[in-house]
């Protein structure tokens, strides 16, 4: 069996320059609806971060996320004054 202090010493093991590149990679793509929904102006950006942080651990729901993030509704543009 894996004992967990083998696997915390195999994962003391891995080197600080991979780090540095995995874990702003795994939070890009954690965070890719939030992302997608922010460059896309939607309307519902704040709840689809809320809804993006227990969601990336469920693929399902992240998935769903995606979607909405792709297909949600459009700020309304500011009005604009002369």
């Amino acid at each position: 069996m894996f004992e967990q202090t083998e696997f915390f010493h195999q994962l003391g093991q891995i080197n600080p320059i991979l780090w540095a590149v995995f874990i702003p990679l795994f939070l890009a793509i954690y965070f890719l609806p939030t992302v997608v929904a922010m460059f896309r102006n939607r309307q519902h950006l704040g709840k689809i971060f809320l809804a993006n942080i227990p969601a990336g651990f469920s693929w399902i729901a992240w998935m769903a996320l995606i979607i909405w993030a792709f297909t949600g509704k459009q700020k309304k543009p500011a009005e604009q004054t002369a």
